[in-house]
């Protein structure tokens, strides 16, 4: 037995050493080989094997991004990025410094070394109606010609303007398909309880933690302003009696607060879940996220803690586990990639395996999660009765036009590439040229926080610019709408690519298209542009809108006595019950 073990000992020491022998002479001759090849190639070939590293990174991202070695529109999110903050900030105004949001802080959070020197950003994509041949044509990124589609990084002019076409359609038979859940409107949202159809809603009873103790932290949300007082009325904010009646100074990251409130006096709700289609999760995961904006060493773990108590929590519930939540519902007041955490930024709560079946609401959508659906950011107006409706649409349509474009908003000076610096050069342009021609309303200066002001300017004006921001959609875009402002868009994820149940796929009805890549190109003024459409399309436009569209645009008050419209919660919550009915 001993000779037997020291024989197999000898002959395993025997094969280590030829393994060594083996690897010594591999690396001898990889070492020559490696000898033999320039400083030059061997740079090129390590440079490679770090753009293949790049690319097995963003496979995680599923939206069409392109690569850029600067910070500019945060529009999606890539290792360490975030979309910047979109409360209504005083970025710095001199005669009211109480007011002031700190510019250096600002600056140091968008410039951050935690982007790796790069950010991804939405592709530029064509309208629905460009051919195929033209697109050919188009300059797809200014900066280095590389982009990656679904996560794969192809250079322009290499054939990529196919996978480009081909991920644009994709997303647009996604909202197809969303558009087919949509119940046919009556016109009517008068449903009393015996006409709910079995479609019965059921509202969880979460403990307070998940919302209502969120809301009582706000006023420690924002360190420079009184956040609490968008919070009151149920989530729609003070009075705004010189607006009129149904006027609110409301806070666009309200929605859940006031979607919570219209459910709970739905007619279709029930109190036993046996008895429900639809399953309501009243988690403000928007409060959530915006509590640990400001402070400093909070670990992403922490930022995560709360949804996944929620998802614990859920797992045990009966419904839930019945259907892996595909008959639940979540109304998130932000946007989605707030929720999609790829560094420091937001939490990670939608990447969960557990939140992939769930229909998720969101003011601004991920094009590429079919279950993420967009509604409307929620307006000032918020109607009690039909009246109210009534008494607007007429002030709107009538409103005198005084110029021709309106613009609410503030550059991007550290975002270059931003179209806003340049629609800001046209409208002055256009206004030393010709008075009131075209209005820019600074938001730097404060003006932006008065509703009042930004609801007169729309109200005034026939054209209203809505270039993206620090996301592709902007509350700005519902306020121009309810106000009878016919919106020009520069990108087609701002609106086109987002709400699909609540604007029509012919988007030529209600608003305008300009390529943003094409009017830098061109160098025409976009004032000018505006001005060749006749003033009967523009009439056509305005009366689809405001007669059309704006009811469907504006959340109704949680009384409401409103019978002969469907407001922006009624068109929601119908197509849920019937796409929970359709499972």
């Amino acid at each position: 037995m001993a000779v037997s073990r020291r024989s197999s000992a000898i002959t395993k020491q025997s094969k280590k050493v030829d393994e060594r022998r083996k690897a010594g002479l591999y690396g001898a001759v990889l070492f020559k080989l490696l000898y033999g090849i320039p400083a030059a190639i061997l740079l090129t070939l390590f440079m490679l094997l770090w753009s293949s590293s790049t690319s097995i990174v963003s496979r995680r991202f599923i939206h069409v991004c392109v690569s850029s070695r600067k910070l500019t529109n945060l529009y999606c999110l890539s290792a360490g990025s975030r979309p910047d903050f979109e409360i209504p900030i005083q970025v710095v105004n001199h005669s009211r410094p109480e007011l002031a949001l700190r510019e250096s802080e600002t600056r140091e959070l968008r410039n951050s070394s935690s982007n790796n020197g790069y950010i991804k950003e939405i592709v530029d994509v064509p309208e629905p109606s460009i051919s195929a041949e033209s697109m050919k044509n188009k300059e797809i990124n200014d900066d280095d010609g590389e982009h990656s589609v679904d996560g794969h990084q192809i250079t322009a002019g290499s054939g990529d303007e196919e996978e480009i076409m081909n991920a644009m359609k994709a997303i647009e038979e996604q909202l197809r398909r969303q558009r087919s859940w949509m119940s046919v409107s009556t016109g009517n949202n008068n449903v009393g309880a015996a006409e709910c159809g079995g479609k019965g809603i059921y509202v969880y009873e979460l403990p307070a933690k998940f919302n209502k103790e969120l809301v009582e932290q706000c006023g420690e949300m924002v360190p420079w302003m009184d956040f609490c007082k968008h919070f009151r009325n149920e989530g729609l904010g003070d009075p705004i009696p010189a607006l009129g009646k149904g006027w609110y100074n409301t806070h666009q990251y309200a929605l859940e607060p006031i979607f919570h409130s219209r459910i709970l006096k739905h007619p279709c709700r029930v109190y036993k879940q046996d008895e429900a289609k639809l399953f309501y999760v009243p988690y403000y995961g928007g409060l959530d996220i915006l509590r640990w904006h400001f402070k400093n060493n909070v670990t992403n773990s922490l930022k995560d803690s709360l949804g996944l108590e929620l998802i614990q929590w859920l797992s045990e519930q009966k419904p839930w586990i019945q259907n892996s939540g595909k008959d639940h519902v979540f109304v998130l007041g932000k946007i989605s990639w707030d929720f999609r955490r790829n560094g420091n930024w937001g939490t990670k709560f939608l990447e969960f395996d557990e939140l992939q079946n769930p229909i998720k609401l969101l003011i601004e959508r991920q094009p590429w999660h079919q279950n993420d659906v967009g509604i409307p950011h929620p307006t000032f107006f918020h109607p009690h009765k039909d009246d109210d409706i009534f008494a607007w649409q007429r002030k709107a349509h009538r409103s005198k036009r005084k110029h021709l474009v309106g613009f609410a908003g503030a550059a991007r000076p550290d975002s270059p590439e931003n179209i806003r610096s340049l629609l800001i050069d046209h409208c002055a342009a256009a206004a030393a040229a010709a008075e009131r021609l075209c209005r820019h309303m600074d938001c730097t200066s404060g003006d932006c926080d008065r509703p009042e002001a930004v609801i007169e300017l729309f109200l005034e004006s026939e054209f209203c610019l809505q270039p993206p921001g620090d996301s592709p959609t902007r509350k700005s875009v519902f306020d121009s709408l309810i106000s009878g402002c016919i919106p020009v868009f520069f990108d087609p994820f701002t609106a086109y690519y987002q709400y699909p149940w609540h604007l029509p796929e012919d988007y030529g009805k209600y608003s305008v298209m300009i390529d943003k890549n094409e009017l830098k190109r061109s160098g025409e003024n976009v004032v000018e542009k505006l001005k060749g459409i006749s003033l009967e399309k523009r009439e056509e436009m305005r009366r689809y809108i405001v007669y059309e569209l704006m009811p469907g645009l504006v959340y109704g008050d949680s009384n409401n006595l409103i019978r002969k419209f469907q407001d922006a919660y009624d068109i929601a919550i119908n197509n849920l019950l019937r796409r929970v009915s359709m499972l």
